[in-house]
């Protein structure tokens, strides 16, 4: 079993999610008192969250890079940055260390793939939903792993501008914090359901922490939880990956 990495305290609240997914995909394969090979470095967010709103990108990737050369230090095998918006720095990253990274969005792209859906929504952080990093990843990565049932290129819906304010707010102020508010679960599930009413044929949880908040069952549409998917991603890698 190879040992993952994972990058994370991006907030802590969806990195305990990240451990106990990987743990329990682990198990599930395997049985017994099986658990991952895992070793984590837990930033402090709130420097991280400032570069963010400044707009100071370079700095916050050199601090990650050093984060991940900890990490590789430590004997991680792969790298998982346990966020999505911090992969707006991820081939800055990769440039520093000598492990592969998986990337959130070419995992999610993947599965996008798998389910045959061509057009679907993105809910994130407004520096996700906004900025063209994320989205130009997922649709590059969507048209490489294309075959010939699937279409080669993917539509990407966002929310409105002052619902795009209000995800980022739910995050931010509530989810980054473990705040658990059903008005804002209501909230959520009226933007998705608009974006349906548009043609989104499923909904990208492009934040780690909305999967605190939103799943499978609160919505009449296919979540693609990135958490999730990021996670078994790792531990398929840990389990198939060859020395």
């Amino acid at each position: 079993m190879k040992t993952i990495g994972l990058l994370g305290g991006m907030s802590w609240e969806s990195t305990t999610s990240y451990y106990k997914a990987i743990n329990t995909e682990v198990n599930r394969i395997l049985g017994g008192l099986h658990s991952a090979k895992i070793v984590l470095v837990s930033v402090n967010f709130e420097p991280i969250a400032q570069l963010q709103v400044a707009g100071q990108w370079n700095q916050a990737a050199e601090l990650l890079s050093q984060n991940a050369q900890q990490l590789e230090s430590a004997g991680a095998d792969i790298l998982l940055i346990c966020t999505n918006t911090m992969h707006k720095i991820a081939d800055e990253v990769v440039q520093e260390i000598r492990i592969p990274l998986l990337h959130i969005a070419d995992c999610t792209a993947k599965q996008i793939q798998v389910s045959k859906l061509n057009k679907v929504a993105l809910l994130g952080t407004q520096f996700t939903m906004e900025q063209p990093f994320y989205q130009q990843r997922l649709k590059q990565a969507y048209a490489q792993t294309a075959d010939e049932t699937c279409s080669l290129e993917l539509d990407i819906l966002i929310p409105t501008p002052q619902q795009r304010q209000l995800v980022h707010q739910i995050i931010f102020e509530e989810l980054c914090h473990g705040i658990i508010n059903p008005e804002s679960k209501s909230a959520l599930i009226k933007i998705i359901n608009q974006l349906q009413q548009q043609g989104a044929q499923g909904i990208i949880l492009g934040c780690t922490e909305l999967a605190l908040l939103i799943n499978a069952h609160s919505v009449d549409i296919a979540v693609f939880d990135t958490t999730l998917i990021h996670a078994k991603a790792a531990v398929e890698f840990a389990l198939t990956a060859s020395d």
